[in-house]
């Protein structure tokens, strides 16, 4: 893969797509759950394999840690994809959110997406190797 190639391409192309559709449909203003549901109705009925609310254990040396992680949706099996809906998307805090659930899950795509404003907004986050 060159530095042009985007990781999952056409599987981010297809998760932004349906989240646009729900952003046209809904706009914003609404709590996350309510794009959260909406959004599981889209990926059933595109028959794209997901799991809402996945549970990733952190791991400190040979011990699993009490604290787990649970991202909004693994989809592909592939893709962490986490939802906010706020109008001022604090991108520190959310990428830092998104980047420790790849580390958890070991995962190397995360797709941060916010519904609280005026147009769909979407960031791409890659943990390095």
């Amino acid at each position: 893969m060159n530095h042009f190639d985007l990781l999952y391409k056409q599987e981010c192309y297809k998760i932004i797509g349906l989240c646009m559709k729900i952003h046209n449909i809904l706009g914003r203003g609404f709590s996350e759950l309510v794009y959260q549901d909406a959004l599981e109705i889209e990926l059933v009925k595109e028959k794209i394999p997901f799991e809402r609310e996945k549970t990733f254990a952190v791991q400190y040396e040979d011990e699993t840690l009490r604290r787990k992680f649970k991202v909004d949706f693994l989809v592909f099996n592939c893709i962490i994809l986490e939802l906010k809906a706020v109008p001022f998307l604090s991108f520190v805090e959310s990428f830092r959110q998104t980047l420790n659930y790849l580390k958890t899950s070991g995962i190397q795509l995360g797709l941060l997406i916010n519904f609280g404003q005026d147009k769909l907004t979407f960031k791409r986050i890659i943990r390095s190797q």
